[in-house]
């Protein structure tokens, strides 16, 4: 008797599938929203997630501020304009925004690093930036949430 052909096999063999660990914060814990309101993150899921087609690493959750609205732009990422080819409202100070880690780790060395939500970094921005530099910069996960 020949077995039924089976084009493509069924990679759990009748086992429930695991559960895909949870993304982490930079704290080991799993990773929160960084805000809805604007929506924010590489994925535009309110979340600081990133993976290997997030060039720019938009792992930390911060606070923007008017100085570093300014930074930024100065720099040649004007975040403050809306931009509605690509649904980016443009951002205020208080707006909490998944920011690219290198450019946190640039304003922190020009002295005009904003607040960081801890809870909502990925664990991979301290590859960029130093985990003590983030923690310096932290802030209640609570304050300016959307």
């Amino acid at each position: 008797m020949i077995a039924p052909h089976r084009p493509h096999p069924d990679p759990t063999d009748g086992q429930p599938a695991a559960t895909p660990e949870p993304e982490r914060n930079v704290l080991g814990q799993p990773l929160i929203a960084c805000s809805t309101e604007p929506l924010t993150g590489f994925f535009r899921d309110g979340c600081c997630r990133t993976g290997p087609q997030d060039q720019g690493s938009h792992t930390v959750c911060a606070l923007v501020t008017a100085d570093f609205l300014a930074f930024s732009k100065a720099r040649g990422n004007d975040l403050s304009t809306p931009n509605p080819a690509y649904g980016f409202p443009g951002l205020k100070p208080g707006d909490r925004w998944c920011l690219c880690a290198p450019r946190w780790r640039e304003a922190w060395e020009a002295g005009c690093a904003p607040q960081v939500v801890l809870e909502a970094t990925h664990a991979k921005a301290a590859d960029v930036c130093p985990l003590t530099a983030l923690k310096e910069h932290a802030m209640d996960h609570h304050r300016g949430q959307n």
